[in-house]
């Protein structure tokens, strides 16, 4: 009992803690060593052995990806094309049609490489007046976000620049664009399982309204770029990641990489890191380039944006750390022999241990680094030997690492409820169908379909 009372009792008081406010930089580092002192493992050690490397690595691994992605975002912000996009969606969709433009609007910014934390400071003032205007309850506007922003954009559709799908690249020499049959059919499971689900919640729900007020000093439609300039940084940010990764990158000559010097890698392990790289970069110039004039402190806005990306990678970097002390103590060990001993293959045991992982760390990316570094070669072996598709083990290890993730303790949610001045009690509850559960099926139906006719 003790053994498993060292994996449970610091997951729970980390999730109470974080539910309570605290900070996750904190609570994560506090709690690993609670864990390690249950366990009776040797508390510095496990904070400089093993709680510091894995925190150190993500942040040496995803920094590039986590500091493009915060200056894109606050760039698209600043230059007024996040709010441009969002109200362009809005209209289209019409005044009636309040909770899929919200879900929409949030999609196409995060598809696009804007982080989810500036599509959700962008679009939540739109929502307010949306859900005001068509007296749908407040509450329900935190999960409308949460379906278009980190659910099947940030896991499921082919090509998403989100770190999220970025992760399994090295692991199994795949692209952003893995797998794509098997993405779109989960993405469309929860756009559809979550608008159905929030429009059924919607009905049901007494109307009310929050203490919420839409800011008034957003910008009027005159002040904002155009559509096409809003969309062409987005475009940009799809193509040359496709084209990067399936075209110009493989046609280079990388035999270089072999050499221990730079890794002594393949070059599938680093192509498609490389070309997501490459397409921010080059969205970033065309975005500057665009709306230069827009800019009246250009200097500041890139400062703030590269400030912006700062505590969401060292959350999830605590996250890791926390997950990594955990995934070391021997109750963990037990569990996941537990999950290895679940049929269905490869597929199925890797995301179980996905799953497990991104529930404990409340991290989607932090989750599937500690498990692709403790089990990603030897699944990749499994997998190669019974003839399975590495693209599949890409797509099903990212949208396992997508629904638990979303327990009340992930920084997204805490996020997201601060924006919208709401708690936990008032609003997870519809969070938790569209981010968690929801999810969950769309990985058993992506794992049936994967199982039944493998990638496509």
């Amino acid at each position: 009992m003790l053994p498993l009372l060292s994996l449970l009792l610091p997951l729970g008081l980390l999730i109470w803690s974080v539910y309570r406010g605290w900070p996750v930089l904190l609570a994560a580092p506090v709690m690993a060593l609670f864990a390690a002192l249950i366990a009776a493992d040797p508390l510095f050690a496990t904070l400089t052995q093993r709680f510091m490397p894995a925190t150190g690595g993500f942040v040496v691994s995803f920094l590039p990806l986590f500091l493009l992605g915060a200056v894109f975002g606050k760039l698209m912000e600043a230059s007024g094309g996040a709010l441009a996009l969002a109200r362009a969606i809005v209209r289209g969709l019409g005044p009636g049609q309040a909770l899929p433009a919200v879900v929409l609007s949030c999609a196409a910014l995060t598809y696009g490489g804007i982080s989810l934390f500036v599509v959700a400071f962008a679009v939540y003032p739109l929502a307010v007046a949306l859900f005001r205007a068509s007296d749908l309850p407040q509450r329900l506007i935190p999960a409308a976000i949460a379906l278009g922003a980190f659910t099947f954009t940030m896991s499921a559709l082919p090509g998403s620049p989100a770190i999220q799908n970025a992760i399994p690249m090295p692991y199994f020499g795949t692209t952003a664009f893995a797998a794509p049959g098997l993405g779109v059919v989960a993405g469309l499971i929860m756009a559809i399982g979550g608008l159905l689900y929030l429009s059924s919640a919607a009905k049901a729900a007494e109307p009310g309204r929050s203490d919420a007020a839409t800011p008034s000093d957003l910008p009027e439609d005159a002040a904002l770029p155009s559509i096409w300039i809003a969309l062409a940084p987005i475009l940009t940010v799809f193509a040359a990641n496709w084209i990067l990764a399936e075209i110009a990158l493989p046609r280079l000559d990388l035999s270089y990489l072999a050499d221990p010097a730079w890794g002594g890698v393949t070059p599938s392990r680093v192509i498609g890191l490389w070309a997501l790289i490459g397409a921010l970069t080059l969205a970033i110039l065309l975005l500057l380039a665009l709306s230069w004039r827009r800019l009246t402190e250009p200097r500041k806005v890139l400062a703030e944006g590269a400030q912006a990306a700062l505590l969401p990678l060292f959350n999830t970097a605590a996250l890791v750390g926390f997950g990594a002390v955990i995934a070391a103590l021997p109750a963990f060990a037990a569990v996941n022999a537990l999950t290895a001993q679940i049929p269905g293959g490869p597929l199925v045991g890797l995301a179980a241990s996905a799953s497990l992982l991104a529930g404990i760390t409340g991290s989607a990316s932090g989750g599937m680094s500690i498990a692709l570094d403790a089990l990603g070669a030897r699944y990749m072996e499994i997998a190669v030997a019974e003839g399975i598709n590495p693209e599949a083990l890409h797509r099903i290890v990212a949208l396992a690492t997508g629904g638990l993730d979303a327990l009340p303790h992930n920084g997204a949610v805490v996020t997201l409820l601060g924006i919208a001045r709401l708690t936990h009690k008032t609003a997870y509850g519809p969070i938790f169908v569209v981010a968690v559960a929801i999810p969950v099926v769309a990985l058993a139906a992506a794992l049936a379909l994967a199982t039944l006719w493998g990638t496509f």
